[in-house]
């Protein structure tokens, strides 16, 4: 059940962080959900409401850090690649 349902949904936030059409848009969007008192799962309930918002704040940050690493590689690449040619 699990894979049924948090995997595409897990792909589907995935793809649109990827996307630098809609990055901005997603981020910004997730972090007001955050903030924002209506959530799928209320922080009135104890447990409940809090997994939701960590699930997104951990998604959001392991695949921001991960672009951003990922853009350090691109950059250190074609800076090495400048240096070598003449």
């Amino acid at each position: 059940m699990k894979k049924f349902i948090g995997q595409p949904l897990f792909n589907w936030y995935r793809k649109l962080l990827r996307n630098s059409k809609y990055r901005w848009i997603v981020i910004v969007g997730s972090l007001l959900y955050l903030v924002s008192p209506i959530d799928f799962a209320t922080d009135m309930i104890p447990v409940l409401g809090w997994i939701d918002d960590g699930v997104i704040v951990s998604i959001l940050v392991a695949e921001v850090s991960q672009m951003a690493v990922e853009k350090l590689k691109q950059r250190k690449a074609t800076s090495t690649e400048e240096a070598v040619t003449p």
